[in-house]
C-alpha cells in the first residue's frame, strides 16, 4: 500500500533518493532517516544537522562551516513507509554553487537509519 503525502526528494542526478512525509525523511527502503523542521532544516534521526532542504526539492548543506546548528531532540520514531512504485520526474535543477554540496549525492552517510552510523555501538 502507498503512503499518502510522500514527497520525493531528489538528488542533482535527478534520482529520488529520500522521501518527505512531513516532518519525516525516508530512504528509498521506506526507512527513517531523519527530520525537517518548519524553516527547512534537516536533521538525522539522532537530532544532528545535515542541511535545508530546497525548494527543488533538494538537501543541500554548505561545503564548510564555522558554525554549527546545536542538536535537536527527534520526534519520535514513525513507522516504516511503502515508498511509491512510479515517482514523477524530477524538476529542472539548477546547479549547486561551489559551498553547497548536495547531501544525498556527496554525504549519503549523514541520513542513515537509528539502527547504522558511526556513532552506534559495535556489537560483541
Amino acid at each position: 500500500m502507498t503512503q499518502i503525502g510522500l514527497i520525493p526528494i531528489y538528488s542533482t542526478r535527478g534520482d529520488a533518493e529520500a522521501f518527505l512525509q512531513y516532518p519525516y525523511l525516508f530512504n528509498r527502503n521506506g526507512e527513517w532517516i531523519g527530520f525537517v523542521t518548519s524553516k527547512r532544516e534537516v536533521y538525522s534521526v539522532l537530532g544532528e544537522y545535515v542541511g535545508m532542504l530546497t525548494n527543488d526539492p533538494r538537501i543541500v548543506s554548505k561545503r564548510a562551516t564555522s558554525t554549527f546548528k546545536p542538536n535537536l531532540q527527534p520526534p519520535p520514531a514513525p513507522p516504516k513507509v511503502q515508498p511509491p512504485a512510479t515517482i514523477p520526474l524530477p524538476p529542472m535543477m539548477p546547479e549547486l554553487g561551489p559551498s553547497l554540496i548536495d547531501v544525498l549525492m556527496d554525504a549519503p552517510e549523514r541520513l542513515h537509519t537509528v539502527d547504522t552510523g558511526e556513532n552506534m555501538q559495535d556489537m560483541d
